[in-house]
């Protein structure tokens, strides 16, 4: 399963360093991940390059030098890259994933989410590669929940629509092609903000003002490594059984409104929750939200695929080094 290739090393020897030539064994299974830079991406790039699988990532302003700089929308790029690299899978993570940013920039929105995600998949089929497409459970309008992949869909916000003509183009262009649909994801984020789940944690650390929280909305929050191990099951099962492809879901199983969750944070790194004040109004701000979108996930199990992480365990790991009170983290991890 391995190749071998030559690699420049740096040697450090008393008085001086010298430039070695070294074998090192390289993977023969090959995989692209789009949005290498980005929380989903960033696992999924780290477990398939954890588990004996040569892994390249691609980004765009925030991609070197660790991974390639790739415009998806340039046609030319993305066919060199893939024809250079020759992928036995693509995970397609890039995406523009906030609903209101879709709401107000919908052009922009329509070419990464659907576009590009069309353009991918045929060149994908150009070489044979299986491609996995991130798609959300927002392709649904909440009313009768659990979903199974055989639903019809009705998105309620231009979200929801870019990335359900994103699964279309996709299957349209590479009939052998899979889409994979998830729920709102946390994990180890850079900032805060890169998760609808973990830009909660401040309102819950700063106890000294009272915050509203949505106590509304029905969610169930998902560890990207979740996903990525998914992905990486997925693409692997498929080396061995080319019927398996068309769409999939992928969720966590605890529910709970945003308002939950940050007490479930709250109680993670035992800090007072009395100053959270639950909203069980149907928000007006904003996109449209489904109010319990839930992803039926039976398909994926009866496959022998699948992990889910406890989500206090979960939260717990990604937001430690943003925790403020030191103090905390000797009740906490000791």
């Amino acid at each position: 399963m391995v190749g071998r290739e030559k690699e420049l090393k740096i040697r450090f020897v008393p008085g001086r360093c010298e430039l070695v030539e070294e074998d090192v064994d390289i993977p023969s299974r090959r995989v692209l991940i789009t949005g290498a830079t980005g929380l989903l991406g960033r696992a999924v790039f780290k477990e398939f390059n954890e588990n004996n699988w040569n892994a390249v990532g691609c980004g765009y302003r925030r991609a070197q030098p660790r991974f390639e700089q790739i415009n998806l929308l340039d046609s030319i790029a993305v066919h060199d890259i893939i024809h250079d690299f020759q992928p036995h899978v693509i995970v397609h993570c890039a995406a523009e994933r906030r609903p209101d940013v879709v709401e107000s920039q919908p052009d922009a929105a329509s070419q990464l989410n659907v576009a590009a995600s069309g353009n991918l998949a045929k060149e994908a089929a150009g070489v044979g590669a299986f491609l996995i497409y991130i798609s959300t459970d927002y392709v649904f309008d909440g009313t009768s929940p659990p979903y199974k992949e055989t639903d019809v869909p009705n998105p309620l916000n231009l979200y929801g629509k870019t990335k359900l003509e994103g699964e279309k183009a996709v299957l349209e262009n590479n009939e052998a092609a899979a889409v994979l649909r998830v729920p709102v994801l946390y994990g180890e984020v850079e900032r805060l903000e890169e998760s609808a789940v973990t830009v909660m944690f401040d309102k819950v650390q700063f106890s000294n003002k009272s915050a509203n929280m949505d106590h509304w909305q029905q969610r169930f929050p998902t560890n990207v490594k979740d996903v990525a191990t998914v992905c990486r099951q997925l693409a692997e099962k498929r080396m061995l059984d080319p019927s398996v492809k068309g769409t999939f879901h992928w969720s966590g199983n605890e529910q709970m409104t945003k308002y939950e969750m940050a007490c479930a944070i709250a109680d993670a790194f035992n800090l007072p929750s009395s100053h959270l004040r639950p909203i069980t109004d149907c928000p007006v701000v904003g996109a449209l939200r489904p109010r319990n979108a839930q992803l039926d996930c039976s398909k994926l199990e009866m496959l022998g695929i699948g992990q889910r992480t406890p989500f206090r365990a979960g939260i717990k790991e990604s937001l430690w080094p943003f925790l403020v009170d030191k103090r905390w983290r000797q009740t906490v991890f000791h």
